[in-house]
């Protein structure tokens, strides 16, 4: 790897030597050429004003802000050298926090933090078990490419060693809020769908590390254009259409599938029949609550389970 960034992780008066490398593999990422159809020629981008219609050079073209319509302030890179932040080599810890405590939506960006040199290596490696004990994670701030980022510091076990991740946090500002979700409002739950529902969460249950996690349109993108490269004819498949079924019958044929797809314990098996069986019970008896509301009887009837249980 190598490091886009070179500093020290600092807390109170604690200092660790590190490097920062980015976590993301861009060569995994199929990249094309725009040509022209005619004779395969690259595309080349001609920067031109769209006042005059002039072509500019990179040195003839200047930063503007537009406050009003038609109307910019000028900034220049003498602006922009006054305002880069003094901290540019030091990722500063501000605090340690809970690991809950920070939503999923603010992560962005990961990176790698590795020690810089064989003495920052015992400081880096005491921060890593440190934080890993306590189940805490660092936020400071960071200067990359002359901008200030907030950061987080967590551990990550990398195989047999042990490291520390950086990613790149979002400012709360950012993100948009859940409740401006249009029609959640709306959003109900029946309870006899939602116990088939967690029978069915649960028979699926299985380790992260056991799911086959690829990238499917990459490897396609790459036999199409190996099949292209040999003049071979490419073979399409075709989408399936998903038959539309109602909830409950779709939730107990996935519990049925789930049960002949794996090898559960006889005890599981027979929590899903009972749930399966008690899902059946409840909407029946919903049902027969609901005739009798419209009959002028009475509203409330209670489940067989209800009333063999007061029997």
């Amino acid at each position: 790897m190598r490091a886009i960034w070179k500093g020290h992780i600092r807390f109170s008066l604690v200092t660790i030597p590190v490097r920062i490398y980015s976590a993301i593999e861009t060569t995994e990422i199929v990249r094309f050429n725009q040509l022209h159809k005619k004779d395969n020629g690259r595309i080349g981008y001609e920067k031109k004003c769209k006042k005059c219609g002039e072509a500019v050079s990179n040195d003839e073209i200047v930063k503007g802000y537009e406050y009003e319509p038609d109307q910019y302030v000028l900034i220049d890179e003498d602006d922009f050298s006054q305002l880069r932040l003094k901290s540019t080599r030091i990722i500063e810890i501000e605090g340690f926090v809970d690991q809950s405590e920070v939503h999923p939506t603010l992560f962005d960006a990961p990176y790698f933090a590795g020690p810089d040199g064989p003495v920052a290596a015992k400081a880096y490696g005491l921060l890593t078990e440190t934080l890993r004990n306590s189940g805490k994670m660092g936020i400071g701030r960071v200067v990359l490419r002359d901008r200030e980022s907030v950061m987080l510091l967590a551990p990550q076990k990398g195989g047999s060693l042990d490291g520390l991740l950086l990613y790149k946090l979002r400012f709360p500002n950012e993100v948009r809020k859940m409740e401006d979700v249009p029609q959640l409002d709306e959003v109900t739950v029946d309870k006899a769908q939602l116990k088939l529902a967690e029978t069915l969460v649960d028979s699926m249950t299985v380790a992260f590390s056991d799911l086959t996690l690829e990238d499917r349109y990459k490897d396609a993108l790459d036999e199409m254009v190996k099949a292209k490269v040999e003049g071979k004819q490419i073979v399409t498949v075709e989408e399936e259409e998903a038959p539309v079924v109602d909830i409950m019958t779709a939730l107990k044929q996935s519990i049925e599938q789930a049960k002949r797809e794996t090898k559960p314990m006889a005890k599981a098996t027979g929590k899903a029949a009972k749930a399966v069986a008690e899902a059946d019970e409840d909407t029946a008896a919903e049902a027969g609550s609901k005739s009798a509301a419209k009959s002028g009887k009475a509203s409330k009837a209670p489940s067989t389970r209800a009333r063999k249980k007061a029997g």
